[in-house]
């Protein structure tokens, strides 16, 4: 990369660091200068504003997940092997971030009720992983790995009730063991939908 692409993927790897603890709305092109050491004017050169700065960090979030886990997931076999990939490269990615927070959990409080570019943004990216794992859902039924009655919108919310639960326990009141617990229902949630006969 040239000095000012170097500069410019620096400024967004500590603003990701800054917006994980303190939120999309607490990054400020004023802090992030500190943090740099540059002028507010040397961070501004490289975003047209704050919004572009937060949209820039969204996205560098979105491919860094996609990366470690949505990419990795989709090269195991269909069926219930990529569900579990899927479902077991979350649940490491949320426990590595307990000490830091989720951008996708942390911007959903966040922008719940703050319309903008910023919102939608984060709307389709948690959607477009809803859709993966509704996909993998309804592909580990169509190859018989889960029940033909299973409700894949079913799983997959009460997947993300157990991401949720780890996040809440794990780095809100920091309770042991909600990784082993998260672990542990996601086990007893497939076991419910899984296919008596693929079972034997």
């Amino acid at each position: 990369m040239r000095k000012g692409e170097q500069t410019r993927a620096a400024i967004l790897d500590v603003a990701l660091e800054l917006a994980s603890r303190n939120g999309l709305e607490g990054l400020t092109i004023g802090l992030l200068a500190d943090r740099m050491n540059m002028s507010k004017s040397g961070v501004f050169a490289h975003f047209g504003s704050r919004e572009d700065l937060q949209m820039e960090v969204l996205k560098l979030y979105h491919h860094r997940f996609e990366q470690e886990v949505f990419f990795p997931s989709v090269k195991e076999p269909r069926g219930l092997p990529r569900l579990e990939s899927m479902f077991a490269r979350w649940l490491k990615r949320v426990s590595v971030e307990i000490a830091s927070g989720c951008i996708y959990i942390s911007g959903a409080v966040e922008y719940d009720d703050r319309p903008g570019p910023i919102r939608d943004a984060l709307v389709a990216m948690v959607r477009a992983w809803q859709g993966a794992l509704l996909r993998a859902v309804q592909q580990s039924v169509d190859c018989g790995d889960l029940q033909t009655g299973a409700d894949p919108q079913q799983l997959v919310y009460e997947m993300y009730g157990l991401i949720l639960a780890l996040h809440h326990d794990a780095r809100f009141l920091r309770i042991p063991g909600a990784v082993d617990r998260a672990n542990r229902g996601f086990a007893r949630l497939i076991e419910n939908y899984r296919n008596p006969v693929q079972s034997k």
